[in-house]
């Protein structure tokens, strides 16, 4: 049997305030065309399949479409849902989609009802984990205690004990495969992903995924091996600058009878490249070797001793998806190493006050014009209040 391992839709989500929604849909039907062109049979989707509890109305129907294209290809699908998803939203009829093949495992009581799957000379059970919240689930599972660690063992002791017994049970060989969203141990976090708890209650031991002859985590949004049967598959597209040097995969992984026999990795098509640039702006501007750049998302560091006037629309003017403009001098002018406050405290007139905070605020001096302005509104202004 043909498996694929995806995970971190986060469909509705957006890049710096530019909708994903059209690269989402690109990369998740390049995902049917690989189950159809690979005989996948089953694709597992590890949790946050939307990037909000409540999704927008546009990411529900893309969601829609590309589960029916999935079952219209010929996969079954299993779903788990992860810390951004509502579950009780995700898991809504779950009972009746069963029947159209597309499985969603979204609260404790289905953790251990596993989805069978037939192989011939072997079956699969399937255990979606969804994400456990420790405050809200720790009485339910006796867990040892306040943290995702204990939680998720807790869980797992449960699935366990239904393996064993679905595995003496059984006449053919029975292979277990586990969903979780979680952040295991050794794991690789990026920017773009929302930190589970304070400090390290969110780490989940990867030992307690032993049971399993795989597992298929979802959560960090970097494709990691954990072990040779623990991993993640990340997210189908980038979704923060520090995913740059990320190359989006699934993972397919094939069964047999005595276990897993391959587990493949298969690239992901890049809607639009991620450009992290840096220099002062007329070399950025000038530079041929930066034309792929032309099209990509972009992080643009300019690095001018003075930042330069229209900035963003001036990069724009190449660089068009210019997302986020910093400004870094290389050669900082004394002024610009000195704080603000040591330059107030060092100012000698009004005027002087009034254009370091020009300076301050957008990291370029006043010009001879707006100084003279300067000088004609502190005048003004003075004048005004001596007639009073």
């Amino acid at each position: 049997m043909r498996l694929l391992h995806t995970s971190d839709w986060h469909l509705g989500r957006s890049f710096h305030g530019a909708s994903l929604l059209e690269d989402q849909r690109t990369v998740l039907e390049h995902l049917v065309d690989l189950v159809r062109r690979e005989n996948i049979d089953t694709v597992l989707v590890a949790g946050d399949i939307y990037d909000r509890a409540l999704p927008q109305v546009d990411a529900v129907r893309l969601c829609n479409s590309i589960l029916s294209q999935l079952r219209g290809a010929g996969a079954t699908v299993i779903l788990t849902s992860g810390n951004h998803d509502s579950a009780a939203r995700l898991g809504f009829a779950a009972e009746l989609i069963d029947a159209a093949g597309v499985h969603i495992i979204a609260d404790i009581e289905r953790m251990t009802r596993p989805v069978e799957l037939d192989a011939g000379d072997h079956r699969i059970a399937v255990y979606g984990i969804p994400y456990l919240e420790p405050r809200m689930v720790m009485g339910e599972l006796g867990a040892a205690n306040l943290s995702h660690a204990s939680v998720v063992a807790a869980a797992i002791e449960r699935i366990s004990t239904d393996l064993a017994a679905r595995r003496a049970a059984a006449s053919q060989p029975v292979l277990a495969f586990s969903m979780a969203h979680l952040f295991a141990a050794g794991g690789v976090g990026t920017d773009s992903e929302r930190e589970l708890s304070v400090g390290n209650l969110d780490v989940v031991p990867v030992e307690l995924f032993e049971p399993f002859d795989y597992a298929a985590l979802g959560h960090l949004h970097g494709k990691q091996r954990l072990g040779e049967r623990v991993r993640y598959s990340g997210s189908p597209l980038a979704y923060s600058f520090s995913e740059v040097n990320q190359h989006k995969v699934v993972w397919l992984i094939d069964t047999e009878a005595s276990g897993i026999s391959a587990i493949t990795e298969i690239a992901l098509p890049v809607p639009r490249k991620l450009a992290v640039l840096r220099g002062t702006l007329d070399g950025l501007l000038a530079d041929p070797a930066l034309e792929w750049a032309e099209t990509a998302w972009c992080q643009v560091t300019l690095t001018d001793t003075d930042r330069p006037a229209d900035a963003m629309a001036r990069i724009r003017s190449r660089f068009e998806n210019t997302v986020v403009l910093l400004f870094a001098p290389e050669n900082p002018t004394r002024d610009q190493r000195v704080s603000y406050a040591e330059r107030l405290a060092q100012a000698k007139s009004t005027a002087e006050v009034c254009t370091d905070f020009i300076d301050h605020v957008r990291h370029r001096p006043a010009d001879d014009a707006e100084q003279e302005l300067v000088t004609v509104v502190i005048g003004a202004v003075r004048e005004g209040a001596h007639e009073q």
